[in-house]
């Protein structure tokens, strides 16, 4: 008999937020595998709500089950929380009387998904059910001191991570840091789960990079003789970008440069009050070159990632361990530097401490910034392309994507 997967996921495409993606391509990995797959999602996007999206889907074989009244959008936390528990309790009566199920795969989209897995896992004890941590709650709550470490919904989500980890059958965590994190949780029980280190592969659609000159997206942005320093996804609170915008503003002078911000989320506001207030610059004062684009279709991120010469990739001083930003990886994959701003211990400096594919700043550190921003532009096309195959090997040698997918699917599946 197959295993009969049920997945469940507030986002997944085409919505362009990454944990759907990855989720996306997880399913085609286990219906390959030959399980059968059914994803339960949202009906409409998550940083969009306008966007609606067919109830069904056969996606190669995977079923795809969109659910109504599950995304409201990002418009304030009570919206964003009565979405969640609107689709969280739909998943609850689906994923308890889905014949057949053998298997149940949640992650932290939404951050109370546990509770999902907690009852059907009780409820059904056959089914075996397994944990994608793709962050942290309340953990990341906490460290943006939404809530004090104290208040009873922490208590009650702590609990409730106890719970999940205790019941899961698999536990992926995407670095030491986070995997450290999930033991402390659990610490002082006598058996704990086995938490296996997957980090996020890069995406399908990093497969081969293109050059500037066959760009047609840099050439319509008007980019061709720039230096365009890029970040690329959701801009939320856990990856700041003040020291950048800062560094930014410093080198206004400096003609090479253009700053390009692509996505969304609640941290863009602060990118696109930064622009207004330079709109607004006496005239003849030199202005930082800083654009702000939306979320690029997923046929067009091909494109918009390879008009970048240098990635941004920044981690809070307090996330490690509890966030993963997993652009890094496309980064690397599509041959093209970085530029992290983030803590000294991190799985950021991990990758840049063994390998020269970037630079490395701490947030607050402007001058710091200014000075490999320089340095980054002030490379010869040679060394500039020396530095991006350097990136592009360490993602064939230690992030390959088929070896990770094999890795993930071996966990679920039992095989490992």
């Amino acid at each position: 008999m197959p295993k009969k997967f049920l997945i469940i996921s507030q986002v997944f495409p085409p919505d362009p937020a990454a944990v759907g993606q990855y989720f996306d391509e997880a399913a085609q990995a286990l219906r390959a595998q030959g399980a059968q797959v059914t994803i339960l999602t949202a009906n409409r996007g998550y940083d969009d709500p306008d966007q609606q999206f067919e109830p069904r889907e056969d996606r190669s074989g995977v079923q795809v089950r969109r659910l109504p009244a599950s995304s409201f959008g990002k418009a304030s936390m009570p919206v964003r929380i009565f979405g969640q528990l609107s689709f969280l309790l739909q998943c609850i009566l689906r994923g308890l009387f889905q014949r057949g199920l053998t298997d149940l795969l949640v992650s932290t989209s939404p951050p109370m998904c546990g509770i999902v897995a907690v009852l059907i896992g009780w409820l059904r004890p056959s089914v075996k059910v397994h944990y994608w941590v793709m962050d942290l709650n309340p953990d990341q709550a906490v460290a943006l001191e939404v809530f004090k470490p104290g208040h009873p919904l922490v208590k009650a989500m702590d609990w409730l991570n106890r719970r999940i980890l205790n019941r899961a059958n698999s536990v992926i965590a995407l670095d030491r840091f986070m995997a450290e994190r999930l033991r402390v949780k659990l610490a002082g029980k006598a058996a704990q789960p086995r938490i296996e280190v997957i980090p996020p592969w890069p995406m399908g659609q990093h497969a081969e990079a293109l050059a500037h000159t066959d760009n047609s997206f840099r050439q319509a942005q008007g980019w061709d003789d720039k230096f365009v320093v890029m970040f690329s996804g959701n801009h939320s609170w856990v990856h700041p970008l003040g020291t950048i915008l800062d560094a930014a503003e410093q080198l206004a002078g400096d003609p090479r440069f253009v700053f390009a911000f692509i996505g969304g989320g609640k941290g863009k506001a602060e990118v696109d009050e930064r622009i207004a207030k330079w709109g607004q610059l006496a005239e003849g004062v030199a202005r930082p070159a800083v654009v702000s684009l939306p979320y690029q279709p997923l046929e067009v991120i091909r494109y918009s990632l390879s008009a970048a010469d240098l990635h941004l990739v920044s981690l809070g001083d307090n996330m490690g361990g509890i966030v993963h930003p997993c652009k890094v990886y496309g980064a690397l994959a599509m041959a093209r530097p970085v530029l992290t701003l983030g803590p000294k211990e991190s799985y950021l400096n991990d990758i840049l401490s063994e390998h020269p594919v970037g630079w490395s700043v701490a947030h607050g550190d402007v001058a710091g910034a200014v000075r490999a921003l320089q340095e980054a532009a002030d490379l010869s096309e040679e060394d500039w392309n020396a530095m991006g195959m350097r990136a592009r090997k360490v993602v064939a040698n230690q992030f390959k994507r088929e070896e990770l997918v094999q890795q993930f699917t071996d966990t679920v599946m039992g095989q490992r």
